[in-house]
């Protein structure tokens, strides 16, 4: 007796299916629906709810006139943002690297992806206890001082929508959960060049983080050290931000930036 198909499987199809008729394109830029059923062997119905889905999703883009199906800009956009990272992960590591050896704690590079940050690359400290995190790990804008960073030099747009979608959940007590405190503290970020946070998001983690911008001065990322609070007393925290920022100003000038002296 043939098992029933489950759904999980009907949505892997259907990803599978949409990714066959994009695929298309690369032996034809441009194609019409016969085209597209002849290139994929699909039905005309699939291939018109596909096409109608990806169309609507801007991964595809339809000439009314014709009927020719082309690739779309959403496509287009992500194209250049895989181009962009793995540009910035080739400058950023080393970076990583020598911070981590001067300090012996670990240092990462975070971006922002919609209403979350994202570890974009990570080097491990040198200490046995020491602040471990992944690459492509997803965590909280409003806490933390990569986020806090990420959020300083963010459109206000970016600070509604997280306080909209996410709102500021609370994960230790020291966690900033006020949105009047919040602004406070990124205004602080803009003003110094860095953020601190100490026990915000990981208990007894202490975290400084400064920006990284491109060539039209908008933000890139946030470069971070970050390790037990035990480690990091008033004076290590100043000597590791100005390390930062000094590491920052340089990725961001590999970045094509030409800031004003001071700027940064």
């Amino acid at each position: 007796m043939k098992k029933p198909t489950r759904q999980t499987d009907r949505h892997i199809e259907s990803v599978l299916a949409a990714l066959d008729v994009l695929e298309s394109f690369l032996a034809k830029s441009g194609q019409t629906t016969m085209e597209i059923m002849q290139a994929t062997r699909f039905t005309r119905n699939r291939v018109m709810r596909l096409t109608g889905t990806l169309v609507h999703k801007g991964y595809m883009m339809v000439d009314a006139r014709t009927g020719v199906f082309s690739i779309g800009p959403k496509l287009f956009a992500l194209g250049k943002v895989f181009e962009r990272n793995r540009g910035i992960l080739l400058m950023v590591r080393p970076v990583l690297r020598q911070i981590s050896l001067k300090t012996g704690e670990s240092a990462s590079f975070y971006v922002r992806d919609g209403v979350e940050r994202v570890v974009l690359a990570r080097e491990e400290g040198t200490h046995a206890i020491r602040h471990t995190i992944a690459e492509g790990q997803r965590m909280d804008l409003h806490a933390g001082a990569a986020g806090k960073v990420i959020l300083a030099y963010s459109s206000k747009d970016v600070f509604e929508a997280v306080l909209t979608r996410t709102g500021l959940p609370k994960h230790t007590p020291q966690t900033i959960t006020d949105k009047d405190r919040l602004t406070a503290e990124l205004e602080k970020a803009r003003k110094q060049g860095y953020a601190v946070s100490v026990g915000e998001r990981a208990a007894d983690a202490c975290a400084i983080a400064a920006p990284v911008f491109d060539q039209g001065r908008d933000l890139v990322g946030a470069l971070t050290i970050a390790g037990p609070i035990s480690r990091f007393t008033t004076g290590v925290r100043r000597t590791y931000a100005d390390l930062l920022m000094a590491a920052a100003e340089s990725l961001s000038r590999q970045l094509a930036w030409k800031g004003l002296e001071g700027e940064l």
